[in-house]
């Protein structure tokens, strides 16, 4: 691979150690690598000119549901609470096949490859008619994002008091022996890593105690990562005190469910016991605050979470209750949420910018990705600040104040992913129409 040399950028937010801030400064990326940083003179490399743009690290995204982009704004799904809004989809998640697994995750990641993201986690967690986590690990691949695809499960249908119904579930004996398998095809515990799989039953109300228990016995004997949705709303805190008579906290940490190697998605209704048991045993928190909007479940502790010394991420989520994968514009709504709860100081844009970058890196286990440093990976956004959405914007570099909302050019392991505004690794007009004819057949 030839070397990449970012030239002239106006400003570079490097969100590395002591977060400096470059004003027309060079980046080389060399075998996927951040190699120097400073007035570089390299002849050979390939040339980028950052004259008129803000550089950051590449966006990381720590919770989505990529094969959710099939379904966004579904009539019967718009207005309802969290529940109701999964009793209206899961018939028609019933009905996927690979082919809509595939197509779905190529336009999730297109759209957060557009903008600024790249890497993403992805919780798939359902696998009707022949659908496989290989699904989405294809189109990851293609459309060149690290990504960290977790192995999700379900296995108490309605039958059995649970939520889903049970087309949707899954033996539990199965459940694990499929994630041995995709660990073992796809997993690379390895610096600069492409692909790296976790284990995620889906939620407390899908799952038993048993599989929670069993899969983080699993996962910490693979050296892999677990995931899972957690004290997302109200429904939620009441179903943990009336199945499992405690707080989802407690319930995490009594099946093994708390530490470095686990991040929660949501955590709107974490209480200051759950947030101290988080910041003290290392685990990692996924904030999805525009699904958390969309869905009426509140505004998540992040201040708190954060000056308790948690980790947090951001997420987009799943389209169908999103309905986008914007991460530029998710990361710009947690910072406003955030105001409207704790006041107009209580995060800066550069903050949320940090919790996109460098603290998703972070929830993801990534110490190798999320900020720009000599000896990280050559994962970059490249952002136009020349244009109308940043006109007359006095701090260039306040990219959540005054935009822009998708990136000129995004680098992932030093390989060009978007130029110009434009997805250079597939035909993302193909795949679109795709997607509507999958889309058009679900509504029948």
């Amino acid at each position: 691979m030839p070397a990449t040399l970012i030239k002239n950028a106006d400003t570079i937010l490097t969100m590395d150690d002591t977060r400096r801030e470059l004003n027309g400064a060079d980046i080389l990326l060399r075998d996927g690598v951040i190699v120097e940083i400073g007035t570089i003179d390299a002849p050979d490399a390939h040339l980028i000119n950052a004259r008129g743009c803000v550089v950051t690290p590449g966006l990381v995204n720590t919770h989505h549901h990529l094969y959710q982009t099939l379904t966004r704004a579904v009539p019967g799904g718009q207005d309802a609470l969290l529940f109701g809004w999964l009793q209206t989809l899961y018939p028609i998640w019933a009905r996927f096949g690979p082919e809509e697994m595939f197509t779905s995750a190529q336009v999730g990641l297109a759209e957060l490859a557009l903008s600024g993201c790249t890497m993403t986690s992805d919780h798939l967690y359902l696998f009707p008619n022949g659908s496989r986590l290989d699904d989405t690990i294809a189109a990851a691949q293609e459309v060149g994002l690290r990504f960290h695809p977790t192995r999700g499960a379900m296995s108490i249908g309605e039958s059995d008091g649970g939520l889903p119904p049970d087309s949707l579930v899954e033996r539990e004996a199965a459940i694990l022996n499929d994630c041995i398998r995709v660990i073992d095809a796809h997993h690379d515990a390895g610096v600069g890593a492409m692909v790296r799989v976790g284990v995620a039953p889906c939620s407390p109300f899908s799952v038993s105690r048993d599989l929670m228990r069993d899969a983080a016995i699993l996962a910490r004997d693979k050296g892999v990562m677990l995931h899972t949705h957690l004290a997302e709303n109200d429904e939620d805190i009441a179903y943990s005190l009336e199945k499992f008579g405690c707080r989802p906290g407690q319930y995490a940490e009594d099946l093994g469910w708390t530490g470095h190697d686990v991040w929660h998605a949501h955590c709107v209704k974490l209480d200051g016991q759950e947030i101290d048991l988080f910041a003290r045993s290392g685990t990692g928190v996924a904030h999805c605050p525009c699904s958390n909007c969309r869905l009426g479940s509140g505004i998540a502790p992040v201040r708190a979470m954060r000056d308790a010394g948690v980790n947090v991420g951001l997420g987009v989520d799943g389209s169908a209750s999103n309905d986008a994968g914007n991460l530029i514009l998710e990361a710009r709504q947690s910072m406003l949420l955030q105001r409207v709860a704790r006041g107009a100081d209580a995060m800066s844009a550069r903050e949320a910018l940090e919790i996109a970058t460098r603290g998703g890196a972070q929830v993801l286990g990534r110490d190798d990705c999320g900020q720009i440093a000599v000896g990280k990976r050559a994962d970059i956004a490249i952002w136009d600040v020349s244009g109308v959405e940043a006109a007359g914007s006095w701090d260039p570099a306040a990219l959540l104040l005054a935009g822009p909302t998708s990136v000129r050019d995004l680098i992932v392991e030093g390989r060009a992913v978007v130029r110009d505004g434009q997805l250079v690794t597939i035909d993302l007009g193909q795949v679109v129409r795709t997607q509507n004819r999958l889309a058009a057949a679900l509504r029948v």
